[in-house]
């Protein structure tokens, strides 16, 4: 162990001590730096414009032992995690651990820990930080905003929020792994004339937020809705924007568990143990992907498993992440994987990245949602989706409600917004009626922003998207 003048509080200096600490057959620390920095405004009395309420910064740690206990039956495993820990913490939490383990019969998914390979070079290095500084830029433009959106009457409320995570893995195999995540995100409303809008931003650094072109994009809205038209439930012609279809995608990712299917309790399964793989999900040449190394949306390229579950399992920390298609040019290729589904499906082991990106194959010739707009003669522009449940796995069925705006097209022009509705999709179905697909653009999920902000989303076209009622939310 390095001595780095750091009382051994280092976050790789706590990897080594407590492998060192392990008494188990095996063991994986993992250690979670985390910083963050926040911003958030609102209009004061709810009178036009705006002002900054709070900001501030935060860090913290979390510190995760993973023991592994051999036995006459199987391996067992015990995870203990804890925060703020020290150098002095250590060994409690490795006997916890190991405690844990003992007592727990065999693990299901126990599998050989991962093998080390070739360490990550900055694994000794300190962990990477943020601070208030990584929105210097967006501070001033804020404050333009809150004048612009006064002189229109309109009131803005929203938060911006950054974090950048270090996670330093190792294990008792050799395994000696880092990655930094960052993670940005916007949100803003605005409100006028007793109607309300909402857009908001997935970035890693701030410096490609214009918000400018957000704030334009709100007024807009604002104006589409000086007009209200009062539509009833029914199946419309529907535009989702790339954000409603973050969400259902996201919620589709989380359905495509491999055993899950194989044992007939998903979307994706056929009777008699089997799944869809193979079968054509979409008319049209989708395909959606996740790839760590994806331009401005980088996840780990390694596994990071802090617990186990049906879709992840701690004994295969530091498993490498691929790119991967999961339905390719329409037809379902993959399944989520571990080491322990696959076995028991026999099909190849898939981890998922922390990113989705769904995109039609000829991303030059596909339309904007404005050109899309333009070409519609009468349907339903959406701006966002929220308080999504599932229904029935069987089919993937979804229920939630629209917000912040739904706005009627006719003739290629927006002329008014519409209430609200309480929506009934399965997103599996959806796939299969989309009769357009716009250009893949990044966004953020605004129902599922709090677990997941990397996506990229084409806008698209149902014909028959189904409004199940009309709702009173706004």
């Amino acid at each position: 162990m390095s001595d780095t003048g750091t009382g051994g509080n280092a976050p790789h200096e706590l990897v080594e001590r407590a492998l060192e600490l392990s008494r188990a057959d095996g063991c994986v620390v993992l250690v979670d730096e985390e910083t963050t920095a926040n911003l958030r405004w609102a209009a004061p009395d709810q009178r036009p414009g705006g002002a900054l309420t709070t900001n501030g910064a935060t860090r913290g740690r979390r510190l995760t032992v993973i023991a592994v206990v051999d036995g006459a039956e199987g391996a067992a495993s015990g995870v203990v995690a804890r925060e703020a820990v020290t150098a002095a913490d250590l060994a409690e939490l490795v006997r916890a651990a190991e405690a844990a383990a003992r007592a727990a019969g065999p693990a299901e998914d126990a599998q050989p820990l991962v093998q080390g390979g070739r360490p990550s070079t900055d694994f000794t290095a300190p962990p990477a930080e943020t601070s208030i500084e990584v929105f210097r830029d967006l501070a001033p433009e804020l404050g333009a905003a809150f004048a612009k959106a006064r002189a229109a009457g309109e009131a803005l409320y929203g938060f911006a929020r950054h974090e950048l995570v270090s996670t330093y893995l190792g294990s008792s195999t050799g395994l000696r792994l880092r990655h930094d995540q960052p993670t940005g995100m916007i949100e803003l409303n605005a409100k006028g004339d007793g109607g309300s809008a909402w857009t908001g931003a997935a970035t890693r650094d701030f410096r490609d937020i214009d918000l400018g072109e957000l704030g334009a994009r709100l007024s807009e809205r604002l104006r589409w809705g000086r007009r209200r038209i009062e539509l009833p439930a029914g199946r419309y012609e529907t535009l989702l924007p790339p954000t409603a279809v973050a969400d259902l995608m996201v919620s589709l990712s989380w359905s495509m568990g491999a055993r899950d299917a194989a044992e007939g309790r998903t979307a994706f399964s056929r009777p008699g143990g089997a799944t869809k793989l193979g079968e054509r999900l979409s008319r049209l040449p989708l395909t959606l992907r996740s790839d760590p190394g994806a331009p401005g949306l980088g996840t780990a390229p390694f596994v990071l498993a802090h617990s186990s579950g049906a879709d992840l399992s701690v004994f295969d920390n530091g498993l490498p992440v691929t790119a991967t298609d999961w339905i390719r040019d329409g037809e379902l290729t993959n399944l989520v994987s571990t080491r322990h589904s696959a076995g028991l499906t026999g099909l190849p082991v898939r981890p998922i990245a922390d990113n989705l990106l769904l995109e039609t194959a000829d991303q030059a010739a596909a339309p904007t949602l404005e050109e899309m707009v333009a070409r519609t003669e009468r349907g339903l522009l959406l701006t966002c989706l929220w308080y999504i449940r599932e229904v029935d796995p069987a089919t993937m069925l979804l229920t939630g409600l629209t917000r912040d705006g739904v706005y009627l097209v006719e003739d290629g022009q927006v002329v008014g917004e519409v209430n609200n509705f309480r929506f009934n999709e399965s997103p599996l179905d959806l796939l299969s009626r989309i009769t357009e697909v716009g250009r893949t653009e990044r966004c953020l999920p605004r129902e599922w922003s709090d677990w997941f902000t990397r996506a990229a989303m084409p806008p698209v076209r149902v014909p028959d998207f189904n409004m199940s009622s009309v709702s009173q939310a706004s």
